[in-house]
């Protein structure tokens, strides 16, 4: 049975699924938009969202202690470029108005090579580099 299990294998082990999904985060945040096919833009939507709503958590919390706990655990996760991206002031200035739904993803038209589904995610009210 499948109870409690959520999110999608995308024909990955476990390593290989979290050291993809890592790469996408990072893309995302680095670039704002990125082309990818649909099942992974999918899972991509709920893990960006609450790597953005705890970057914003870090920003705004008023107990240093927490800022210092929640910026230490996403440098643990993810490269120092895109750490860096998300504590960008500018980059969490846009997204502040936003309680959640910090990403979309819009449905291309199949890939020529093999017909995959093809979508664009994107960073919503953030302009790509």
């Amino acid at each position: 049975m499948k109870h409690g299990r959520a999110g999608k294998k995308l024909e990955r082990n476990r390593n290989g699924r979290r050291a993809l999904v890592r790469s996408l985060v990072e893309s995302l945040v680095i670039h704002g938009r990125i082309r990818t096919t649909e099942a992974r833009a999918k899972e991509l939507k709920s893990r960006i969202d609450r790597v953005l709503n705890a970057a914003k958590e870090s920003h705004f919390a008023v107990d240093p202690a927490r800022r210092i706990a929640v910026k230490r655990s996403l440098r643990s996760r993810y490269s120092s470029s895109t750490c860096d991206r998300l504590d960008d002031s500018e980059f969490i200035q846009n997204l502040s108005e936003r309680k959640s739904g910090y990403s979309r993803v819009v449905k291309l038209p199949p890939r020529r090579g093999d017909g995959a589904r093809m979508s664009i995610i994107e960073i919503v009210d953030v302009q790509p580099l």
